[in-house]
């Protein structure tokens, strides 16, 4: 049976930008699901299986519905015993947690600051002007004003990246030998930035940007599918 998945799109719906949904997607592919995505923007979220959500990702797997990625990735890992292990047991799910916690709390606020323009730049007009307003609203400032702080900031989130920079200096995945959740929660930050925005936020020879570039590479390339930003 194919899965449904909801994943965020903006004018074009060929470039699912959402970090959350990329996460879901890499997860999807790990335990070699079939898959059908149905692009979402952000005022038709509402609407998604009834209201179940105010965000996406959402699937549905036959009758099941589930809602947020990391209840999404524990599912298919209950659903799906037989697949490939998105944790490698219960010490897997709670590194995750952590990881989820630090990405969302170090990266996803400079990507923000970074691309907050360029993703108002991918909306359709009744979208763009949602997404302004409500941005606006949350930083109480333009969002021009916003990215203003990026070539400043840029420093400071290269160096916050180091205890992971080191821990991949010993392994090639967060996850060691091969990837895991763990690994997509990062990815998906790194992969939002990279389908909104061309500033650069890692060099070449960035042991992380080394380990993203071997994540684009996972499941047949799948996260090359969507080029990057231009």
């Amino acid at each position: 049976m194919t899965i449904l998945l909801y994943e965020l799109v903006g004018r074009d719906e060929g470039r699912p930008f959402s970090p959350h949904c990329w996460k879901a997607t890499m997860a999807l592919a790990q335990k070699g699901l079939d898959i059908s995505t149905a692009p979402t923007r952000f005022l038709e979220v509402p609407a998604v299986e009834g209201g179940v959500s105010k965000t996406v990702p959402v699937i549905r797997d036959g009758d099941k519905v589930v809602t947020d990625s990391f209840a999404i990735a524990l599912y298919l890992e209950e659903a799906y015993p037989d697949r490939p292990s998105l944790f490698g047991g219960e010490g897997g799910k709670a590194m995750a947690r952590f990881i989820e916690r630090w990405s969302q709390s170090t990266i996803h606020p400079y990507v923000t600051t970074a691309a907050l323009v360029d993703l108002h730049a991918m909306q359709d007009e009744q979208n763009g002007s949602y997404f302004r307003q409500s941005r606006e609203q949350r930083f109480g400032k333009r969002l021009e004003d916003v990215v203003a702080a990026r070539d400043a900031g840029l420093a400071t989130f290269r160096a916050a990246l180091e205890p992971l920079r080191s821990m991949l200096s010993y392994q090639p995945f967060i996850g060691g030998a091969s990837p895991l959740f763990a690994d997509y929660i990062v990815f998906g930050a790194l992969q939002w930035a990279r389908i909104a925005s061309p500033y650069k936020l890692l060099e070449d020879s960035d042991v992380v940007a080394q380990w993203f570039t071997r994540c684009l590479d996972l499941h047949g390339g799948l996260g090359r599918k969507v080029a990057a930003a231009a």
